[in-house]
C-alpha cells in the first residue's frame, strides 16, 4: 500500500459523513474518455469544434449533426462501473459516504450501486421531449436514424447540460448541502 492510499485510508476510516465530488477523470478506467487528454474529446477532429457541437444553439440549429456526434461520442451505454464507483457504492451502503456529486453523465455511479448522486451535468438515460416535456427512453434515442421527435412534434433533448445552459438549480443546491455537511 502506498503511503498516498494509506493516508486516504486514514481519513476514510476517521470520517462518517463523506461527499464525493467527481468528474471524467473516475470513468476513465470504464473507457470513457475524458474531454482533455490526448484521446479525449476536445482532441478529436470534426467539423466544428466540440464545444460547439455540444452547445444549446448548436443543438437548436443543427439538431441532426447535434445528435450524429451525441449518439457517436457522447453515448458509452455498454461502459461498466470501475472499481472507484464500485469503492462509494460500497461506502454509501456502509454509511460512511453520504452522496456523490458529479459532472459525469454516464450513470455509472448508480449502475455500481450508489442511491444519492447528483448529477450536475444531467444523464444521458434521461431524454424528455423539449416541446411537452414527454419521457423518452435511450432506445427511442439511440434507435433514430437522425433527430428524434415526440409524438407531439417536438424535437427529443437528452436531459444533459449543454454549453449556455445552466445547471439544474435544485440539484446544484443540495449537492452544495451535503458538500457543506461534510467531514
Amino acid at each position: 500500500m502506498t503511503e498516498e492510499i494509506r493516508k486516504l485510508k486514514e481519513i476514510i476510516d476517521g470520517s462518517d459523513n463523506i461527499v464525493f465530488f467527481g468528474g471524467a477523470g473516475v470513468s476513465t478506467e470504464s473507457g470513457i474518455p475524458d474531454f482533455r487528454s490526448a484521446d479525449g474529446l476536445y482532441a478529436q477532429r470534426y467539423p466544428y469544434p466540440p464545444e460547439t457541437m455540444v452547445s444549446r444553439s448548436f443543438f437548436d440549429a443543427r439538431p441532426r449533426e447535434f445528435f450524429d456526434f451525441y449518439c457517436d461520442r457522447m453515448l458509452a451505454l455498454d461502459a461498466q462501473p470501475n472499481r472507484a464507483h464500485r469503492k462509494l457504492a460500497e461506502l454509501e451502503q456502509a454509511g460512511t459516504l453520504a452522496a456523490v456529486v458529479t459532472q459525469n453523465i454516464d450513470g455509472l455511479h448508480q449502475k455500481a450501486g450508489s442511491k444519492n448522486v447528483f448529477e450536475l451535468h444531467g444523464s444521458v438515460w434521461r431524454n424528455y421531449c423539449a416541446k411537452c416535456g414527454k419521457a423518452h427512453t435511450m432506445a427511442e434515442i439511440i434507435e433514430t436514424d437522425g433527430v428524434p421527435f415526440c409524438a407531439c412534434g417536438g424535437v427529443v433533448k437528452p436531459d444533459v447540460v449543454l454549453y449556455e445552459e445552466g445547471l439544474d438549480e435544485k440539484t446544484l443546491y443540495r449537492a452544495v448541502e451535503y458538500i457543506q455537511e461534510a467531514d
